[in-house]
């Protein structure tokens, strides 16, 4: 008795190291902030999830789908299941394994040489069983460790792949509205070119030129119609890859034409630091450290020897009305202790390699961090410029606006060639294309800055502990 409670005061202890977060880099602000102030109304912040700062509910349909349907997340969240399965898989080591078994047999034999007489007996047993891998030195207990550690692995993980599906539904989506802006630009622009035909055209039937300007008016046109006509090729494309984000097949989702956004939000980036606590991948990394943190300690374990607990009970006899009794009983209990002696270096080599792996992610943890502070820059950079092009991309399209109109005027009046009409016409259509390219732009690198700041996603959203891990509802 002595030695079952010495064997579970050592159960207390466990070696291996202890998990400790290691640095990651950072630095106090962003580079890219540096004397640009963002203006963003306060009431334009987000009051749900993070895509509703665009206020489209076209889009909040579509993103609404991304978790249910998306095959991609539906993957990742049966990983998670199976991650969360594995921790409750790893606790049960900690527990003894108790069994019951019942049986009964009939033996018989026959009586001397010449005569058919014969006999038989009948036996029948209930055995108990209780047997328990005691964990001394701390293996299961890292075991469970690093299970817990991976299902959070996996939980990011799915955060991740759910954010990632979300960004590039979003991209798509604003690609798509960038392509109905297009179409109607080109329809608009098509009206304008066939007003200056009208007026080619009657010119022509009053004498006053050739049929040059009116041919070339014409030319105009209809090359515009069908630049418009081929706008509808790409439109399907997104249509279709969103379908695809939301779990469905192309045939089944249609989305009517609409405008593109206007206002281009632009969250506060906040702090480098609380980067580390918004990100699933940064979060997913650096799990991923004290998973295999506890696999080093799991690797020591196995320098230790693996002492067990047994016992068994049992009542053998007959009749089986009276089995149990204690003239019927049977009960042993026994302790047992393994260790290999002698392995050819197995064991130092498994912790070797355990140490390399959580090395290993030491740096990826570190990379990811860098990764992440680059993504962040790269976004608020493309916004700060875009900003700047897009003022003075409006500034052209107005000052080409004047231009046509005045240079039509004069065309009218006869004192400039048709040929300048179409030039300041082209340069107008090339300005507004060029606008509404840097409208959509600014829209997806917006949505670049918000997926770099973790999509409103926060470390507080992983479960915490080995209670707060189970399989989700599928």
């Amino acid at each position: 008795m002595r030695y079952l409670f010495l064997c579970l005061a050592l159960a207390g202890c466990m070696v291996g190291p202890d998990y400790r977060k290691p640095d990651a880099p950072a630095s106090p602000a962003f580079k890219e902030l540096a004397g640009w102030k963002i203006g963003q109304p306060a009431d334009s912040a987000a009051k749900g999830p993070w895509w509703s700062v665009y206020r489209d509910p076209e889009l909040d349909r579509l993103e609404s789908m991304v978790a249910v349907s998306n095959q991609t997340v539906k993957q990742f969240e049966a990983q998670y299941r199976a991650a969360a399965a594995q921790v409750a898989v790893a606790k049960s080591g900690l527990f003894p394994a108790i069994g019951l078994s019942a049986g009964g047999s009939r033996n018989g034999g026959g009586s001397g040489s010449s005569s058919s007489f014969s006999h038989s007996a009948t036996q029948y047993n209930i055995t108990g069983s209780v047997a328990w891998d005691l964990d001394v030195w701390g293996r299961i207990r890292r075991l469970v460790e690093s299970s817990t550690a991976a299902a959070q692995v996996s939980a990011a993980d799915l955060a991740n792949a759910q954010l990632s599906a979300q960004a590039a539904l979003a991209v798509d989506y604003f690609d798509l509205r960038a392509e109905d802006a297009l179409g109607q630009l080109l329809d608009q622009t098509a009206i304008a070119y066939q007003r200056t035909l009208q007026i080619t055209e009657n010119q022509y039937h009053a004498g006053t030129l050739s049929s040059i300007d009116y041919v070339t008016a014409l030319a105009q046109l209809q090359s515009v119609q069908a630049t418009a006509v081929a706008v509808g090729v790409q439109r399907q494309q997104y249509e279709h890859a969103i379908a695809l984000l939301t779990g469905h097949a192309p045939s089944e989702l249609t989305i009517a034409p609409g405008p593109l956004a206007t206002e281009v939000p632009i969250l506060p980036p906040g702090l480098p630091s609380t980067l580390l606590e918004r990100r699933p991948d940064i979060a997913a990394a650096e799990r991923t450290m004290q998973q295999e943190n506890a696999l080093v300690g799991v690797q020591i374990a196995a320098y230790y020897p693996d002492i067990s607990l047994s016992a068994l009970g049992e009542y053998a006899g007959y009749p089986l009305s009276q089995i149990i009794s204690a003239s019927n009983q049977i009960w042993s209990l026994g302790g047992a202790g393994n260790e290999i002696l002698f392995n050819g270096g197995l064991r130092a080599a498994d912790v070797a390699a355990a140490r390399a792996y959580y090395d290993a992610s030491v740096a990826a943890y570190r990379q990811t961090v860098l990764t992440a502070f680059q993504q962040v820059e790269d976004a608020l950079s493309s916004l700060r410029i875009l900003e700047q092009q897009a003022r003075a991309e409006a500034i052209a399209v107005n000052s080409t606006q004047r231009a046509v109109a005045a240079t039509l005027n004069a065309y009218r009046a006869g004192t400039v060639v048709y040929t300048s009409v179409i030039t300041e016409q082209t340069q107008l259509l090339s300005n507004q294309q060029a606008a509404l390219a840097v409208q959509q732009s600014r829209l997806v690198a917006s949505v670049a800055l918000i997926v770099a700041l973790g999509g409103g996603w926060t470390t507080g959203d992983l479960p915490q502990t080995i209670d707060t891990i189970s399989p989700l509802t599928p």
